[in-house]
């Protein structure tokens, strides 16, 4: 049995750690503190040199009419792009302030990871959070295809309605952090909210009866597309990442490199499928629109499809010139990771040589 001498032994020791533990706080408030006012010290100098490199490469662009010397002016201007890719770097280390959307949605409640392995794995539960959707609305959309009941097919259509619009908030602070996401699926994803939503509200009716199956199929096939999308993706970007080549908040559907287009090759049809099922779904909605029983859920479902259609199509025939000319700066910028990172080693072998 414990006796009281030694009881208070222990709380003695523990007193002693606790003084510990108020010494370590105190430092760690008082870093905090420091961190602020460097990344303040940061971000100002940032803005210092984007202004003074603006003023630069204007001087340049009339430069180049009036002086024969192309050489320098050429070397300048790689520099600059050489300056810029390295501000870029930089700029990911610091945080960010939320978009208007994020703020609406969390307030100013700060989102950004300063962290790498941090980024990397909230992009990793990005891509694992779309997965593991994918295959319960493959399962949903199978159990409405072999059942008719109604409070099931609401339940799978509110489910849509939470997924895209958690994926919206999940992008937002994927951008926030330096994701490369396009604009446009980021939009998708806004339109598919809402259209799912119009489904939520659309009555169960003869025009319902007759677009409902054509839906599932289409869900599920979309399902099927999203999975063949995170296979392929998620096996270059961790390539990428052994290559020290990829950007921590790269996902799926963006960050091309011109070695994988043969495996591009493979799913592209897929993806242009897809776009053409969209499209059909647009034509069978506005037929479906001339009905005695239709309604306006209709007409704007099979507008929001086309929309949708055209956007993908669009954004995917874009991406790829895209990413061709994104590949200057990408070496760049890769180049410039590597100085840090040969920076770093330096001062790190430096420093037990002082001592």
């Amino acid at each position: 049995m414990c006796d009281l001498p030694g009881i208070s032994a222990d709380w003695n020791d523990l007193a002693n750690d606790f003084k510990e533990l108020e010494i370590t706080n105190k430092t760690y408030q008082e870093k905090l503190e420091e961190l602020d006012v460097l990344q303040k010290k940061c971000a100002k100098y940032i803005s210092h040199q984007r202004y003074r490199l603006g003023i630069i490469s204007k001087n340049l662009e009339g430069l180049k009419r009036k002086e024969t010397d192309k050489t320098n002016i050429e070397d300048l201007e790689n520099n600059i792009l050489k300056r810029n890719a390295h501000l870029y770097e930089i700029e990911q280390t610091l945080p960010k302030e939320n978009g208007i959307y994020l703020k609406i949605i969390l307030g100013n409640v700060n989102v950004s990871i300063l962290n790498k392995e941090q980024k990397f794995k909230y992009k990793d539960e990005y891509e694992k959070f779309k997965l593991v959707l994918s295959i319960i609305a493959f399962i949903f959309s199978m159990i409405n295809l072999s059942v008719r009941f109604r409070a099931l097919e609401l339940s799978y259509i509110f489910l849509l309605v939470w997924y895209y619009c958690t994926l919206t908030i999940r992008e937002s602070i994927l951008k926030v952090n330096g994701s490369r996401i396009k604009g446009w699926w980021r939009t998708h994803h806004f339109l598919s909210t809402v259209a799912a939503g119009i489904l939520l509200i659309w009555p169960n009716q003869e025009t319902w009866m007759q677009f409902r199956n054509q839906f599932m199929w289409f869900n599920a096939y979309i399902s099927v597309v999203q999975y063949l999308q995170f296979r392929y993706q998620r096996g270059v970007l961790y390539r990428l990442k052994a290559l020290g080549e990829r950007h921590n908040m790269d996902i799926t559907i963006e960050g091309f490199h011109s070695w994988m287009w043969r495996g591009l090759s493979f799913l592209l049809p897929f993806l242009f499928l897809g776009y053409i099922f969209q499209l059909y779904n647009a034509y069978v909605l506005y037929q479906l629109s001339y009905y005695p029983s239709s309604t306006w859920h209709i007409i704007v479902l099979s507008m929001m499809f086309f929309i949708l259609f055209a956007g993908n199509i669009i954004t995917t025939v874009m991406v790829i010139p895209d990413k061709l000319k994104e590949r200057v700066k990408l070496q760049y910028r890769i180049m410039s990771q590597s100085i840090l990172k040969k920076r770093k080693f330096l001062e790190k072998e430096e420093g037990p040589k002082k001592e």
